[in-house]
């Protein structure tokens, strides 16, 4: 009997998720995008993030290869954006309302928060690698609603309280 693959997975969605879209300038110098649940944070000093990619995914060569990577943290108004760019064959951020970065692939405008980040180290880990990024850039948007949350293979939003004591407004910072 083997390992039940599907099973695992199930088991996996039972930890929900928050949702982020990374986008990046591929060879073609064109923007593209991949929605993804698995971004978190992994050191404060240095600001790095991590977030996983299919190996076998046709756009894990441009984001392996690219030299950074923004991330946009999604509100749950961004449903329809997250779906399209969740999905094998789509990647364009065609038609998609962006905002420029420094850094040069653009953020989704209206993202909860947006990260700006150059590539650290790509890791192999089974059939998807760890990209590990470097924050160069951040900015808050406290206003712009409840985060997108993935549980169970269903989209979903958490309710918006109060933001904590000491956050409030718009704010872009640097990391370094």
């Amino acid at each position: 009997m083997g390992f039940d693959t599907k099973g695992f997975r199930d088991a996996l969605g039972f930890f929900p998720t928050g949702i982020a879209v990374m986008t990046a300038v591929s060879d073609e110098a064109s923007h593209i995008g991949i929605t993804v649940n698995s971004f978190t944070s992994v050191s404060l000093d240095p600001p790095l993030v991590l977030w996983c990619i299919d190996r076998r995914s046709r756009r894990y060569p441009h984001f392996a290869q690219a030299p950074g990577f923004t991330v946009s943290i999604l509100a749950s108004g961004h449903k329809a954006v997250s779906a399209r760019l969740a999905g094998a064959g789509e990647h364009s951020l065609d038609g998609i309302d962006l905002i420029p970065t420094q850094l040069g692939p653009p953020a989704l405008a209206d993202s909860l928060a947006v990260f700006e980040c150059a590539r650290e180290s790509v890791q192999d880990a089974g059939d998807h690698a760890i990209l590990i990024g470097r924050v160069l850039r951040f900015a808050r948007h406290d206003g712009a609603g409840a985060p997108l949350v993935y549980f169970r293979g269903r989209y979903g939003a958490l309710a918006q309280g109060d933001p904590p004591e000491g956050v409030a407004g718009r704010r872009a910072t640097d990391a370094e």
